[in-house]
């Protein structure tokens, strides 16, 4: 039997070598269909694992209150769009200063997301998130301090023009000088590097080592306008009381939005696993778009695939006439056909393989997470090739085997 298997695979291989031309462009493909496939899904697992590094992080005791996404709701008139107060610096301050639970509270202000910093000639891309934050910031985010200290009260009374930067930040303008006390620009303004923050790996949510944090005055007076909605960040002491926490924080919130008991909810509290959950929900989405596009390239592939071996039978008719004459089964023909499609789609789908492994670890490196290796998708493409190979090959394989061999013999 295993000879048996061998020998239909060095004919198989014969066939290909017989027609290389439109062999290779449907290798090309399916290898295209399984290299999206493998590709995507491999970026994803990567996009997945910055993002769970990231949030767990910040810590499984923190969670955020913010304000409420606009939502949509139906009736007789159609779609009338809904949208909540913003939470304003009195209320984020007010929360901050009261909140009667053991545990450290911060308020924080998102300035700008495309900032450029820039020290003498050297200047960052244009995709610097500016943060304003207070002196636990640092702390309920998740941060540490590399090098120098954290804001001083002094500093985030008076709106100081001094700046944190992110580790990738102070590497990218300074290389290898102490960044600190040095003056940068960010935008048209002057401000002193004060701290440097541990490395904390990319992130396509928080600041991550591309951060910028001066303190909340400073962005109020450089950014800050009436729409602005403040976030207010919850560090609870014992892990274990973060339910607890969230049902003080939710009343007490409440009380300093000034909502009547009939009211709901005018702003949302979210732990960081249920950030990060939400973002894997539409990261989901993706993954579904891109298992559609594969699939739909694999059917394209097969049908390729399927008019190749309908070719190779018509053009090989006598031969199948001889094997036949001289004694070979139409199941050993059948096999013959199948095999050979089978070998097309696993040349095809380890090219695709290797492709979508390198692209899927661009991105896996852009997010600073290493090489990826992902076993499941490599396994998940085999088994589509043959799965692909066996259906495009079936049709084929089986009018191959039915053909008369006095019949095919006479065919010119």
């Amino acid at each position: 039997m295993k000879s048996l298997v061998l020998e239909n695979i060095r004919i198989a291989l014969g066939a290909i070598r017989s027609n290389l031309l439109r062999t290779i462009l449907t290798i090309l493909i399916i290898a295209v269909g399984i290299s999206t496939l493998v590709g995507i899904l491999t970026a994803i697992d990567a996009i997945r694992q910055s993002l769970n590094s990231n949030f767990t992080s910040m810590g499984a005791n923190t969670f955020t209150i913010r304000n409420r996404e606009m939502r949509v709701h139906f009736g007789r008139g159609g779609k009338k769009a809904k949208r909540f107060r913003t939470i304003s610096f009195n209320e984020a301050k007010s929360f901050s200063k009261n909140f009667p639970y053991p545990a450290r509270v911060s308020a924080s202000l998102l300035g700008d997301e495309t900032s450029v910093l820039k020290y003498g000639s050297t200047k960052t891309n244009p995709n610097i998130p500016v943060f304003g934050g207070d002196e636990l910031y640092l702390a309920c985010g998740g941060y540490e301090i590399e090098r120098g200290r954290n804001f001083s009260p002094s500093e985030i009374n008076s709106g100081a023009p001094v700046v944190v930067l992110g580790n990738e930040n102070a590497y990218n303008l300074f290389r290898n000088l102490n960044p600190i006390g040095r003056i940068i620009s960010l935008g048209n303004h002057k401000c002193k590097v004060i701290g440097v923050l541990k490395t904390k790996g990319s992130s396509m949510t928080l600041g991550g080592d591309k951060i910028a944090i001066l303190p909340l005055q400073t962005v109020r007076t450089w950014y800050g306008d009436e729409d602005n909605s403040y976030v207010i960040s919850v560090l609870c002491n014992n892990p274990r009381e973060l339910e607890t926490a969230i049902g003080e924080a939710t009343g007490f919130f409440r009380q300093v939005r000034k909502l009547r008991i009939s009211e709901e909810n005018n702003f949302e509290i979210m732990k960081s696993d249920s950030l990060a959950a939400l973002l894997m929900d539409k990261i989901s989405l993706v993954t579904l778009a891109a298992t559609i596009i594969g699939f739909i390239t694999l059917l394209g592939a097969a049908i390729g695939l399927m008019n190749i071996m309908l070719v190779s039978v018509t053009e090989r008719t006598r031969e199948i006439g001889i094997r036949k004459s001289l004694g070979a089964s139409s199941n050993l023909i059948r096999n013959q056909f199948l095999v050979e499609a089978v070998v097309i789609c696993q040349l095809g789908g380890l090219l695709g393989i290797l492709l979508g492994i390198g692209i899927g670890n661009v991105v896996a490196l852009a997010f600073d997470i290493g090489f990826i290796v992902p076993w499941l998708w490599m396994g998940t493409g085999v088994m589509l090739c043959v799965a692909v190979g066996l259906a495009a090959g079936i049709f084929p394989a089986a009018k191959a085997a039915s053909l008369d061999p006095i019949e095919a013999l006479r065919y010119e």
